[in-house]
């Protein structure tokens, strides 16, 4: 079963940070099995390059709090929903906190990991201290193993608004 997808798109919208008409603005509307009709939003300008994106569900849903333990590859195909407004975390590693540049996004716990791995490449770059530097590699390390089946990660999201999801039988699911 696959997942339904409609597109709108404005395009040569006033941007609100550069002022140009250069903004595209997008709506896809779709429907993601186990989790109903889902809109998708996203905010982009070509020419300061400011985007910012949030997911929201059709329909009126209760805060959640999802946990979810990786212990296979296999999980990295499990689907991930994810709004501007949920928090997303790998105990005493890291988290995705909600705030002006959060963004929603639809992937898989693959794609989770990747945008952590990210966040913390970037961190271990700019950081001066060895022993943060040491800890950043330490946390890609386990990341990558993760991905790879050989180390169990758990991944939390908790969101107020409830447009947030992991689509999974394992993925426990209650109230925050």
């Amino acid at each position: 079963m696959g997942e339904e997808e409609r597109v709108e798109t404005l395009e040569n919208q006033k941007c609100p940070l550069c002022g140009k008409d250069t903004m595209t603005l997008a709506q896809v509307e779709k429907d993601i099995p186990f989790f109903g009709k889902t809109f998708m939003f996203s905010m982009t300008c070509s020419s300061c390059k400011y985007h910012k994106a949030d997911v929201e569900s059709a329909e009126a849903k209760e805060p959640c709090k999802y946990t979810f333990e990786i212990t296979s590859e296999e999980d990295m195909k499990v689907r991930v929903v994810k709004s501007a407004e949920a928090t997303v975390k790998i105990p005493h590693m890291i988290s995705m906190e909600p705030g002006e540049i959060s963004n929603g996004f639809i992937s898989n716990i693959e794609g989770l990991l990747d945008r952590f791995k990210k966040i913390i490449e970037q961190a271990k770059e700019t950081e001066e201290d060895p022993d943060a530097q040491k800890k950043a590699k330490s946390m890609l390390k386990k990341i990558q193993r993760a991905k790879w089946g050989q180390e169990r990660l758990k991944i939390i999201i908790e969101d107020k608004s409830g447009n947030s999801a992991i689509i999974s039988e394992k993925a426990q699911k209650s109230k925050i």
